[in-house]
């Protein structure tokens, strides 16, 4: 039997920052002081994370190994199809882990409740730990909302199955994320392509193409909808895609009348290239981003593997 594997996902604090970029902790706090700040809030709040870790390693069923991740190693760590991923921190923390899974579930627990939204990150501390000490050592179970085929050592965890969105390139490459895909130009100057939608295609000039799920349509998603009126919001696990042309720029030979839509689980949103290049990231992550070249296409759709994500 396999051993079970808590790999316990975390980010660096602005405690940490502050101590690499001045050295010593008499510097940070002058550098606070500078800035109307004290010393003593930043170290609270990391001191809030460090209890946090503490606290859900301690909770861990017996026999399982550990693993700790920092943000920015994700992409160099391999998750195990068997492990069990425990998120600490903010809502963002879980969409930056979303690209790197394939069903594995994941627990999000809120180190600072109040000053997180707590989309993502639905556990207090508190309640996590009670959940992780009731898992057993092989956390069998026969949940009907759990397939009986996936990799999953905590069946007895109940998920919700979040859609994620995928972003593919025609040479192959490709990028998942969890609150939505950006395509434009690197430095957000006008990108120039030809949309392919639903509703047909157009020649373009614009801030670039957003293509959220769900679950982002309450971040960048959001802003744009209100801007427009307000649009309704896909569902965090029907399927359904939304997207929104930002700033389309009407020109001789540019149009702006396919500049927002949804995209249905069959189906996607493509854009083919016409600057010289353009970048594709997902949530925020503009330093992990895919490079199309002139003439090269993007297309959008839903994910083919969505976040499981464990329910309080």
């Amino acid at each position: 039997m396999l051993r079970r594997r808590a790999v316990v996902v975390h980010r660096r604090t602005e405690l940490d920052d502050l101590l690499d970029r001045h050295g010593t902790r008499g510097q940070a706090e002058f550098f606070l002081r500078g800035r109307g700040r004290g010393l003593a809030e930043v170290q609270a709040r990391h001191d809030a994370l460090a209890a946090a870790r503490d606290a859900v390693v301690g909770a861990l069923p017996p026999g399982w190994a550990r693993a700790d991740v920092e943000r920015a190693d994700l992409p160099r760590f391999l998750v195990a199809p068997e492990d069990v991923v425990v998120v600490v921190g903010q809502d963002g923390l879980v969409a930056n882990v979303a690209k790197y899974l394939r069903g594995q579930p994941v627990l999000g627990v809120d180190p600072e409740p109040g000053t997180n939204a707590g989309v993502l990150v639905r556990h207090t501390v508190a309640a996590a730990t009670a959940l992780l000490r009731g898992l057993t050592g092989d956390a069998t179970g026969d949940r009907a909302d759990v397939a009986a085929s996936a990799p999953d050592p905590s069946a007895r965890l109940a998920v919700d199955v979040l859609t994620t969105v995928h972003a593919e390139l025609d040479d192959g490459q490709h990028l998942t994320a969890l609150n939505e895909v950006f395509v434009g130009h690197p430095t957000h100057q006008s990108a120039r392509y030809t949309l392919r939608c639903a509703a047909g295609s157009e020649h373009q000039s614009s801030s670039g193409l957003l293509v959220a799920t769900g679950t982002g349509a309450t971040g960048w998603w959001a802003s744009l909808a209100h801007d427009r009126g307000g649009r309704r919001a896909p569902g965090r696990s029907d399927g359904r895609l939304g997207w929104f042309v930002r700033e389309a720029w009407p020109s001789p030979a540019t149009g702006v009348r396919c500049n927002e839509g949804s995209v249905e689980p069959s189906d996607d949103v493509a854009l083919t290239v016409a600057s010289d290049r353009l970048v594709v990231f997902g949530d925020g992550m503009e330093d992990d981003r895919l490079v199309a070249a002139w003439g090269q296409t993007v297309t959008v759709r839903a994910g083919d593997e969505p976040l499981r994500l464990v329910r309080p």
